[in-house]
């Protein structure tokens, strides 16, 4: 009888292809995703080696960083970005690559695209050029963002040098208050385990909100365990697993489909399993969070005061004092209350439908505060299209945001969206990093889509429950 294993543990075992004489693994990669921005200089080095894509069935491509999600028409104005995309299409072309590009209705962020067509599964190893690959591990998949030159392996040999992480599995326990939402829990866990605390490990979520969490909630959880320093984050497969990829357009069909699902929950830890460390939280510590700094760590519940540099301990003045000088802040001041000058809804953490449905349903009725910009992205032309068929696009523009097309956006401002100055922005991205947005002195605090909301319409960072009221919504 074999011991109890982790999810990481089997899936880590059937990809394994060898292991190499440095003590790490050459892994086989079942799935990659590529976009238009790191993967002209692999297939360049692809060319200069005289090499073919190996697998090219196993990889997926579209366009999202330098998508413009106003004005569309090819050639874009931006030469690069057009010279980005040109070179997408033509590398796709020439390796038969399936390509989910502007025309076919289909194009979207990496991570939204994989799991609305099923191509994400439980069980699978998924790469890509892109740190939130993350994502994916909400289905239960070992998946994690690599750089060009890694991007360049998997397309040679369908495989990568990898050094196997620890696991650390977090609970979350109990149940979220009303206004209190998918974001804001991962914003605690990095707040309370740091961004270098998931440094050598995988990171399982798990507990009570994580079981009763939806899959876009499990995806927004599972996208920003880079930011805590994690290789990868995963959610166990389970039957919200299987409900959300039944039908999709690459989920096994018939027989094949039972088979499959058979397998996904198979792959899910065993009962008894050993991790390497184990963190438990209580739902009713966490409270609707925000950033104030400059890295997702720095953060803290909208009721709580700004860090003051001499009441943190002395290793930690340095970066304290770098982030208020830099965010304009005040420590020992509430964070509520501060004035914004942008409101932006989208990004692979939060722009899928039952985000946009969320917002719609809090903002209707409200209107966007005097001299606030606020724009709604959705994370995929799918996304779009459904939040157009219920309104959801209507009552945002009445509200007065801005309804563009899908694309990353402002998220990190490699297209015509970004920060003017030192604009303070209310983001529901990933990273709030000095120039993430595209100006060096510009501000960026991340919080849940609702929080954007109720800032777009105070023209402050506010408390969505005394914004909205507090009625149920899309929580865990």
């Amino acid at each position: 009888m074999t011991s109890p294993r982790t999810l990481l543990d089997k899936v880590w075992d059937a990809h394994a292809v060898r292991e190499l004489d440095n003590g790490q693994t050459q892994l086989f990669i079942g799935t990659h995703l590529i976009h238009e921005v790191t993967s002209p200089q692999a297939f360049g080095m692809l060319r200069d080696l005289g090499l073919e894509v190996r697998m090219p069935e196993r990889t997926f491509a579209t366009v999202d960083h330098i998508v413009p999600t106003d004005q569309r028409e090819e050639p874009f104005a931006d030469a690069l970005a057009d010279e980005m995309i040109k070179a997408l299409h033509a590398n796709c072309a020439r390796h038969g690559i399936t390509y989910f590009d502007l025309p076919s209705g289909l194009q979207g962020i990496v991570h939204m695209v994989g799991p609305e067509q099923g191509i994400t599964q439980p069980g699978t190893t998924i790469a890509c050029g892109d740190s939130h690959t993350s994502t994916h591990g909400a289905f239960g998949a070992v998946a994690f963002g690599i750089g060009t030159s890694q991007v360049r392996d998997v397309l040679a040999t369908q495989t990568l040098a990898m050094t196997k992480p620890k696991v650390r599995r977090i609970e979350v326990n109990g149940r979220l208050g009303p206004g209190v939402y998918a974001k804001d829990v991962i914003l605690h866990i990095i707040r309370t385990l740091g961004v270098n605390g998931g440094i050598g490990y995988a990171y399982e979520y798990a507990g009570d909100v994580l079981a009763r969490m939806s899959m876009e909630e499990r995806m927004t959880v599972c996208n920003m365990s880079i930011e805590g320093g994690a290789r990868c984050g995963y959610v166990n497969p389970d039957a919200t697993t299987v409900d959300y990829l039944e039908g999709r357009p690459y989920a096994p069909k018939g027989a094949a489909w039972h088979e499959a699902t058979e397998r996904w929950l198979a792959c899910a830890s065993d009962a008894g399993c050993t991790y390497d460390d184990v963190v438990v939280i209580d739902a009713d510590d966490i409270a609707p969070t925000v950033t104030w700094g400059i890295n997702p760590g720095q953060a803290i519940a909208i009721h709580e005061t700004i860090p003051h540099p001499d009441r943190v301990p002395p290793g930690e003045r340095a970066s304290v004092v770098e982030a208020l000088t830099h965010m304009k802040l005040e420590g020992g001041a509430p964070i509520r209350g501060t004035k914004i000058d942008v409101a932006f809804l989208g990004s692979c953490t939060n722009a899928r439908l039952s985000d946009f449905i969320e917002v719609a349903r809090v903002i209707a009725g409200h209107r966007v505060a005097p001299g606030v910009k606020a724009i709604a992205v959705p994370g995929s032309t799918l996304v779009k299209e459904e939040c157009e068929r219920r309104g959801i696009d209507a009552v945002l523009v009445a509200a007065g945001f801005e309804w563009r097309a899908a694309g990353c956006s402002m998220c990190l401002a490699m297209n015509p969206d970004k920060l003017v100055g030192d604009q303070l922005c209310a983001s529901s991205s990933n990273r709030n990093f000095k120039g993430r947005q595209g100006s060096a002195t510009g501000r960026t605090v991340l919080m849940s889509p609702a929080m954007v909301a109720a800032a777009a319409v105070t023209g402050t960072i506010a408390d969505a429950r005394e914004v909205f009221g507090t009625r149920e919504g899309v929580t865990a």
